[in-house]
């Protein structure tokens, strides 16, 4: 064996080493993924120079293998691609990348804060963090080619030599650091193929065995792929889970190359709307798992794959942020999304109703965020209504209802099975909404945001024949006030926050002024509850609600004025707040209702005993409390002290209506 060379590796990278072990990657794992790179790129290179016909005889099938000596603590890589020639060596590993060390140094020696994602153009010397002596023995695919070996203890100084090899490619010898002894370990090494090069498209081998998938979904065209082999993906990448709602192929060549797959999955409510879920890889090579400097925001919480390599893995989270090619990466990205979800809404109408609980906080917090997105979105935004928007006929089914292409014509929609949503449950846009009730409430929308605690009011607007939207989602309170900029000429109201006149009776010829007291039964009935509740910041106000059955009206409903009840969500909001119940609020007594008129003619037979009490209105006062506490009920208008006294209260009513 002839020493070709001994020397320095360049005259200014005295301090490459520490830099390395410091600063270059987070984990020292990764350099298992930086070699095994360098090795795939080895391979396709000897596949382009044999297209260009200048490789004599066959080049066999592409591998890397990799071996494990525990005794002699040493980790390598072989693979049988181009291989390096002695002048290769000194330029590739010697210069360190084309002598490009002291300006790497000086970019990242003194930025502890800049971390950076992955480097590969250096990859090799990531090796330098786990080993203390670094070997490369290698015979370059050219015809008379002489194999030779390099070997590094770690420090600048290095020996290059002929070698005795005879087999074309590269084979990388660690001998491990006394603390790096995790990688003689061969589960820790199937670990970290299956976590960083599972997609690399060469076979990778431990013991013989193929240890990687190969095979990247993300890199075929979607017209090869069905749709269990998008699930079976998915699947793969987060066991465990529940099937996604869809998925999203990316597939670009101009102006810059992505692939990728993303899927919607189904919302948790623990879910961390900050962080990405989603892989990001370069050339098939796992760079890391959360790239939120390359999604919209709106859509970090999509997951799959994202493969790219014009996305600069050699610059801090900051700069990656502020890259024009990343904004315009993150633009497509958005704009694939869009364009996916319309072809649903299109051609798979009830496929779309069925993710709509899930995908419309995405819309919705997309339109919120991006005006491009809202753009692409506007037309597509659905909301469960009130309506009954297709009369169905007995022998047919709860059906779920979706708009057609043709206007306002609705169809029916089998829901999938399993599915979670309302059966009866019928869709409707914005647009369509404003425009089936212009004659009867022009530009007014009436909106429930709790289907339980308001149900009672939503049921006394059905029954006047008012149209409720239901905006029920964790982002509708925000998505309200954004629909009441886009829209300046509509007025939304929740429906517990007025009683629209609709639901009033106008009539007030049926009053009879009381000649005792000179007062209406109604300012008697206001009265009466003003004494029992004794609140001075409550208003009550009495008025007779239109019902076909006035059993099924409430006695009583408290109403919280919409600007308000905003007012004081914003402060709460601002200030990280539970919303308290207001004191001031509303509460209407309904006088139409068969018990505040049996409650007024109780009043009024009120016999007061000897000792000045009166039972009947003791009864009566408690009967009125009991009323606005039900009222209450309904807007969650109870502490644990309220819950309390309520229920004692509920006891003594029924007692003292048990005695009589």
């Amino acid at each position: 064996m002839y020493m070709l060379e001994q020397g320095t590796i360049t005259i200014h990278t005295e301090n490459i080493f520490p830099i390395i072990k410091k600063s270059l990657y987070t984990d020292h794992e990764i350099f298992l993924r930086e070699l095994v790179s360098n090795a795939v790129d080895a391979i396709q290179k000897l596949k382009m120079v044999s297209f260009a016909g200048e490789v004599t005889g066959e080049i066999g099938e592409p591998e890397i293998n990799i071996a494990i000596d525990k005794d002699k603590k040493t980790l390598s890589i072989t693979d049988n691609g181009i291989g390096m020639t002695a002048d290769e060596v000194k330029k590739y590993i010697n210069q360190v990348a084309f002598s490009s060390a002291e300006e790497f140094i000086q970019k990242y020696k003194a930025s502890a804060e800049q971390q950076i994602i992955g480097h590969f153009g250096l990859g090799f010397y990531s090796s330098f963090m786990v080993a203390q002596k670094v070997e490369i023995d290698t015979l370059s695919y050219q015809p008379g080619a002489q194999a030779v070996h390099w070997s590094c203890d770690g420090s600048p100084a290095f020996v290059l030599e002929e070698s005795p090899r005879t087999e074309r490619g590269t084979t990388i010898t660690l001998t491990l650091q006394d603390e790096e002894q995790e990688y003689l370990e061969p589960m820790r090494i199937r670990q970290l193929v299956k976590t960083y090069c599972d997609f690399m498209p060469v076979s990778i081998k431990l013991d013989g065995e193929v240890i990687n998938r190969q095979k990247a979904p993300w890199k075929e065209s979607p017209q090869n792929l069905t749709k269990e082999d998008y699930l079976e993906f998915y699947r793969y990448l987060y066991p465990f889970q529940e099937e996604p709602l869809l998925w999203v192929h990316l597939n670009t060549d101009y102006p810059f190359i992505l692939n990728g797959i993303l899927y919607f999955p189904k919302l948790k409510p623990d879910v961390d709307v900050t962080k990405g879920q989603i892989k990001l890889f370069c050339n098939q090579v796992f760079v890391s798992d959360r790239c939120e400097e390359v999604i919209p925001k709106f859509l970090l919480p999509l997951q799959g794959v994202i493969d790219s390599t014009d996305i600069p893995l050699n610059v801090s989270r900051s700069a990656l942020t502020n890259d024009r090619t990343v904004r315009r990466i993150a633009d497509y990205i958005a704009k694939k999304v869009g364009d996916r979800l319309k072809e649903l809404y299109r051609e798979q109408r009830e496929e779309y109703i069925r993710c709509w609980q899930d995908v419309g906080t995405f819309v919705k917090f997309g339109s919120l965020n991006d005006d491009k997105f809202k753009k692409q979105v506007e037309d597509i935004i659905i909301y469960r209504t009130t309506a009954n928007l297709t009369q169905a006929t007995p022998e047919t089914p709860p059906a779920v209802e979706v708009q057609s292409q043709e206007g306002d014509v609705w169809q029916e929609v089998t829901p999938a099975s399993g599915e979670q949503q309302n059966p009866t449950s019928q869709y409707t846009t914005l647009k369509d909404y404003l425009e089936r009730n212009k004659e009867r409430q022009e530009n007014r929308v009436f909106y429930c945001t709790d289907e339980v605690t308001q149900a009672t009011y939503v049921q006394l607007h059905k029954s006047q024949g008012l149209e409720v939207l239901f905006m029920d989602s964790f982002i509708d309170t925000h998505f309200i006030s954004f629909l009441e900029r886009e829209h300046p000429d509509v007025k939304f109201s929740r429906v517990d926050s007025e009683l629209d006149k609709t639901l009033i009776d106008q009539d007030k010829s049926g009053e009879i002024v009381d000649p005792k007291t000179n007062k209406t039964r109604s300012e008697q009935i206001k009265e009466l509850f003003q004494q029992a509740l004794n609140k001075p910041k409550l208003n009550i106000r009495t008025e007779a609600l239109k019902s076909d059955d006035l059993q099924a009206t409430p006695p009583a409903m408290v109403l919280l004025p919409e600007v308000l009840r905003r007012l004081r969500e914003m402060n709460a909001l601002m200030q990280q707040q539970n919303v308290e119940f207001p004191e001031e609020h509303v509460l209407v007594v309904n006088t139409a209702h068969p018990l505040i008129q049996n409650l007024t003619h109780m009043s009024q037979g009120s016999i007061i005993q000897e000792e000045g009490r009166s039972p009947t209105g003791e009864l009566t006062n408690l009967i009125c409390q009991h009323i606005y506490d039900l009222a209450l009920m309904a807007q969650k208008g109870f502490d644990a002290e309220g819950m309390k006294t309520f229920v004692e209260r509920s006891n003594q009513v029924l007692t003292r209506l048990t005695e009589r």
